[in-house]
C-alpha cells in the first residue's frame, strides 16, 4: 500500500468519528432551532466560541509537540507522555479556576442576562475536561490506535446527542403530560424548564466527563513527573503553537464573539443583536460538511506527515496529497453551495434563520482554504519554525478584528463571513510561498486556483441564475453540478491512473 493510500484509510478511520458522530451531531441544529428562537441560540452561538477559543490555551500546542518529539530518535515515548500529561494536568487545574473567576465578565460581552453565572461554571468544567483528555487521544493516534480513538469520539457525540434529545424533548413532554405522564413526579425531581438553553451546555459538560471515564487507561497509565528542565524544549517548541492556534481560533470563532457587540442597533429590523448572532451560528453550521473533511484528514495527517519527514520523496507525496484534498473538498463546495436552500429548510426549522443562507457559500470556500493551509503549514512544522505559523496566524487574527470592525457595522454577518473567507484564503496564500523558500514542495498552485476559481464560477451563476419552480431549480443546480463533476473526471483522470507521488506542478 503506497503513503497516500495509507494517508486516506487512516483517514477514513478517523472520519468514522468525525463525519458519522457529527451527524449524529449536525441532528442537534433541527432541535435546537425548533426549541429556541434565534435570540436563545446566539447564547449557545457565543459560549461555545469561547469554547473553542479557550481550548487552544489550556493545551497550548502540547499535542504537535508531543507527536514531534515523540518522533525524534532516541525519545523515550513514555517518559514523554509522562511529563507531557502531568504538565497539562498542573496547568489545566490552574486554569480552569482562572476562567472560574472571569466567567461573569466574559458572560456580560455576549450580552447574555444576569442571572446566567452557571453558564460560565460549565464553560470552564468543559473546557478543563476536554483538555485533560487531550494528550491520552493524541496517544492513539500517535500508536495508530485509530479505531479506538474513533470509538471513544463517536461515543462522546452520541451521549452528547442521547442527553440533548433527552432534556430538550423527552424531559419537557413528560413535564407537561404529553408523554409518559406517570413520570411527572420522577421527572420534576432533576428537570427544571426554566434552565432552558442550560441544558445544552449540562449535555456537552456529563459527554465530556463520560470521556474522560473512557480514556481511563491512557489516563492512569503515567507516572507524575514535573521537573521543570527536560519540559523546557517542548515548552520552547510548542509556545509558538500556542499563539498560532490562538491566532487560529480568533479567526475562526472572534466574528461569532464580535458580532452582537459590534452589529449597531436596529440592522437588522426588529431583531437584537442576539438573534442576528444565532442566526448566522446557524448558517455557520451548514458549513460543517467542509468541517468534517479538515477535521478527519488532520487527525491522520498530522502524525502522518512527521513519519514522512525523513523520506527523500516526501515533498512529491505533499503535493499530491494537497492537490486530491483540495479537489475533494471543491466537489463538496459546488453541491453543497448550488442546495443550499434545501439543506436550509431541512435544518433550519424556523424560517428566521433561514435569512443567513448567503453566508452559507463564502464559509464553506472560506473553510477549503482553512484547509488547504493545513496542508501547506507541514513546512514549518517539519523545519521546527513554528514561529512562522505564529506570524501568520497573528496576521490573521490582526486581519479578522480588522475586518469585522470595518464589515460588521456595514453588512452585518455577512460582512463576517467575507472577513473569514479573506483571512483563510490570505494565510494559505501566505504560507505557501514561504514554504517555496524554506521547504520547497511542487504543488500545482496555478492548476488548483483554475479548479476553484472555476467552481466559484459555478456556485455564483447557480445563485445568480435561479429558474422558476422547484424541478426547473434542482435540474439546474444537478446540471451545474455534474458539470463540474465531469470536467475533473476528464482533465484528473489520467493522472489519477496510480496513486503514487510524481514531481512537477502538473
Amino acid at each position: 500500500m503506497s503513503v497516500v493510500k495509507k494517508l486516506a484509510s487512516q483517514t477514513a478511520i478517523y472520519g468514522v468519528s468525525s463525519i458519522v458522530g457529527r451527524v449524529f451531531s449536525y441532528l442537534l441544529t433541527p432541535l435546537y432551532t425548533r426549541v429556541f428562537a434565534a435570540a436563545q441560540f446566539g447564547i449557545v452561538t457565543g459560549i461555545f466560541a469561547y469554547v473553542s477559543f479557550l481550548n487552544v490555551v489550556f493545551t497550548y500546542g502540547m499535542e504537535t509537540t508531543y507527536f514531534r518529539f515523540a518522533n525524534r530518535p532516541g525519545t523515550d515515548r513514555r517518559e514523554l507522555y509522562d511529563r507531557v500529561l502531568s504538565l497539562l494536568l498542573v496547568s489545566t487545574a490552574g486554569l480552569t479556576a482562572v476562567l472560574l473567576l472571569l466567567a461573569k465578565p466574559l458572560l456580560a460581552l455576549l450580552s447574555i442576562p444576569p442571572g446566567n453565572e452557571q453558564y460560565g461554571v460549565w464553560m470552564a468544567l468543559i473546557i478543563g475536561f476536554d483538555a485533560l483528555s487531550a494528550i491520552p487521544f493524541a496517544r492513539l493516534r500517535l500508536e495508530n490506535k485509530a479505531r479506538k480513538f474513533a470509538a471513544i469520539k463517536l461515543a462522546n457525540i452520541l451521549a452528547t446527542v442521547a442527553l440533548n434529545v433527552f432534556f430538550l424533548l423527552l424531559c419537557p413532554a413528560v413535564a407537561s403530560g404529553k408523554l409518559l405522564s406517570g413520570l411527572q413526579p420522577l421527572v420534576a425531581t432533576f428537570y427544571n424548564p426554566a434552565l432552558g438553553v442550560g441544558y445544552v451546555f449540562i449535555s456537552t459538560l456529563v459527554a465530556s466527563g463520560f470521556t474522560l471515564l473512557l480514556l481511563w487507561r491512557e489516563l492512569l497509565d503515567f507516572r507524575f513527573r514535573l521537573n521543570l528542565e527536560p519540559l523546557r524544549p517542548l515548552l520552547k517548541y510548542a509556545y509558538p503553537l500556542m499563539f498560532m492556534g490562538l491566532a487560529g481560533m480568533v479567526n475562526e470563532t472572534l466574528d461569532r464573539i464580535l458580532l452582537p457587540i459590534w452589529l449597531p442597533e436596529g440592522f437588522y429590523p426588529g431583531q437584537s443583536s442576539l438573534t442576528a448572532a444565532g442566526i448566522y451560528g446557524a448558517c455557520y453550521k451548514l458549513s460543517i460538511f467542509m468541517t468534517l473533511v479538515i477535521q478527519a484528514f488532520r487527525y491522520a495527517a498530522e502524525p502522518f506527515f512527521f513519519s514522512q519527514s525523513e523520506d527523500k520523496n516526501s515533498p512529491a507525496t505533499f503535493a499530491l496529497i494537497l492537490k486530491w484534498f483540495t479537489l475533494c473538498c471543491a466537489v463538496i463546495f459546488v453541491g453543497i453551495s448550488l442546495n443550499v436552500e434545501d439543506f436550509g429548510q431541512l435544518f433550519l426549522q424556523r424560517p428566521e434563520y433561514r435569512q443567513g443562507l448567503v453566508v452559507v457559500p463564502i464559509l464553506l470556500l472560506a473553510n477549503l482554504f482553512l484547509g488547504v493551509y493545513y496542508n501547506l503549514s507541514v513546512w514549518f512544522k517539519l523545519t521546527d519554525k513554528t514561529y512562522y505559523g505564529t506570524y501568520i496566524g497573528v496576521g490573521g487574527a490582526v486581519l479578522t478584528i480588522a475586518l469585522n470592525f470595518l464589515l460588521i457595522p456595514v453588512l452585518g454577518y455577512l460582512g463576517c463571513a467575507i472577513a473569514t473567507l479573506a483571512v483563510y484564503f490570505m494565510m494559505a496564500v501566505l504560507c505557501w510561498r514561504l514554504g517555496e523558500r524554506h521547504f520547497p514542495v511542487p504543488y500545482p498552485a496555478l492548476r488548483l486556483g483554475l479548479w476553484l476559481l472555476g467552481a466559484a464560477g459555478l456556485v455564483a451563476l447557480g445563485w445568480w441564475v435561479q429558474p422558476a419552480g422547484w424541478w426547473p431549480r434542482h435540474v439546474w443546480h444537478a446540471g451545474l453540478t455534474a458539470a463540474f463533476l465531469l470536467a475533473l473526471y476528464v482533465v484528473e483522470r489520467p493522472r489519477a491512473a496510480a496513486i503514487r507521488p510524481s514531481a512537477g506542478r502538473g
